[in-house]
């Protein structure tokens, strides 16, 4: 179904894409230090579930609509923009200290980012994220055969490659960061610390957003 040397190819390039640290890896980071491993994870979880809705649409040929409609691109990057800030916002004026793994084994802990809600905030976060929609129109039809036919299964295949492959990564990294920060939880000031380090990253992705539309 699809071409192997091709594919190949694409395993590389979609490696490389993957560790390289970007908008979906820095919100990854900060929510794993703010909620612990558990809620790095499930960030990361999220973010994959709203790179699968994108890779979806574009086998499926919707990601096209925002090349012929510009004005698509422009409303969904503002709303990004707007829910980036919003939970910059909440980071900021969080002054409660970060719960531990054991303290807070429930869905929603008592205190930092629930679990639920870190899955729910990665999704929307990748979902608002016109720049992923453009990224997979103009990426993965590089790696498509059309001699072979069936272009959107091959699309298909290629999008679900990199969902699961972007998603080995993150979680690592969620991982990693829930677990640095898990260490440094007796402070007051360093819970405040990381904190205001998801504000200044969450800040710093609607920036990013909005001041590089093309």
């Amino acid at each position: 179904m699809v071409d192997l040397s091709l594919y190949a190819a694409f395993l590389a390039a979609a490696l490389a894409l993957c560790v390289a640290p970007g908008p979906d890896m820095m919100f990854i980071v900060a929510m794993g230090g703010r909620g612990g491993p558990v809620t790095g994870v499930l960030a990361a979880l999220g973010v994959a579930a709203g790179a699968l809705v994108h890779a979806v649409s574009a086998a499926l040929g919707l990601s096209a609509l925002f090349t012929t409609l510009p004005v698509l691109y422009h409303v969904l990057r503002w709303l990004g923009a707007a829910y980036l800030l919003y939970l910059a916002v909440k980071a900021f004026r969080d002054r409660s200290p970060l719960a531990t793994e054991e303290d807070s084994p429930s869905v929603e802990g008592p205190s930092g980012p629930g679990r639920r809600r870190a899955f729910w905030q990665g999704a929307v976060t990748n979902l608002l994220n016109p720049k992923m929609i453009l990224f997979n129109v103009a990426f993965l039809p590089q790696f498509v055969n059309p001699s072979l036919g069936h272009v959107s299964w091959q699309l298909l295949l290629l999008g679900l490659t990199l969902v699961l492959m972007g998603f080995a990564v993150d979680a690592s990294v969620g991982l990693l960061s829930g677990r640095l920060s898990s260490a440094l939880r007796g402070s007051r000031r360093i819970a405040r610390g990381l904190n205001v380090f998801s504000g200044t990253v969450f800040t710093g992705l609607a920036v990013r957003l909005v001041a590089a539309p093309e």
